[in-house]
């Protein structure tokens, strides 16, 4: 017996409850006669439930023979594939940051402290500091294009719509990754500058040799 998709969430959710509110674990058919459905009906949602991470099989000592009846309980912790709220997260923290006295200066901070942690969970692809920064800002969503020799086209922005409340802030944390990771790889040339919206659809990040000011572009 396979319930509809209509009925699915609902019976799925209310599976979960009974299993949360016990102390011990339940067999199929307790579950079943307190939701009043078909024991197949709960083993389809506590099979999926397993599946999800949020019921497991409990050990059952054996009182006879043949096979002992099933057994589960809820798994402790937050549901792993509920609702996320990245984009509220990102905001709350960009606002904070805008009170700070220095927001730029913050951001930038933030930025460098995040190229660190990017630098150590990403693997090397290449030996060129660049070519290193690009393939982290592709994984991030920038969508990087080497322009020319001292600049680097970003065709998206991955926080676009904080860029209306908090420019300042994303864009210098953005600055701040790509200079810490310059910085922390060696690299001979450093970003000296983070044009935003240049074009409505390509920010422009400058590479300068180390020491040297910014070359003009017009990309």
């Amino acid at each position: 017996m396979t319930p509809s998709d209509a009925e699915a969430p609902t019976t799925r959710s209310r599976v979960l409850t009974i299993l949360r509110d016990e102390s011990r674990a339940l067999a199929i058919n307790e579950i079943a006669d307190r939701l009043g459905v078909h024991p197949n009906t709960v083993r389809f949602h506590v099979e999926n439930l397993i599946s999800a991470g949020r019921v497991e099989q409990a050990p059952v000592m054996p009182s006879g023979p043949g096979r002992p009846a099933w057994r589960v309980r809820a798994v402790p912790g937050m549901d792993p594939q509920g609702p996320r709220h990245y984009r509220a997260l990102a905001e709350a923290l960009s606002l904070a940051l805008i009170d700070s006295p220095d927001p730029g200066g913050s951001a930038q901070r933030v930025g460098r402290t995040w190229s660190d942690r990017l630098l150590d969970s990403a693997p090397s692809t290449s030996v060129d500091p660049v070519s290193r920064l690009t393939s982290v800002l592709d994984a991030l969503g920038f969508a990087p294009q080497r322009l020319t020799d001292s600049t680097i086209g970003l065709r998206h922005c991955p926080f676009l719509e904080l860029t209306t409340t908090a420019g300042e802030v994303v864009c210098s944390v953005h600055l701040g990754l790509m200079k810490g990771m310059l910085d922390t790889l060696g690299a001979d040339v450093a970003v000296s500058d983070l044009q935003p919206f240049v074009r409505p659809d390509l920010c422009v990040a400058h590479l300068a040799k180390r020491g040297t000011a910014a070359p003009e572009i017009n990309p």
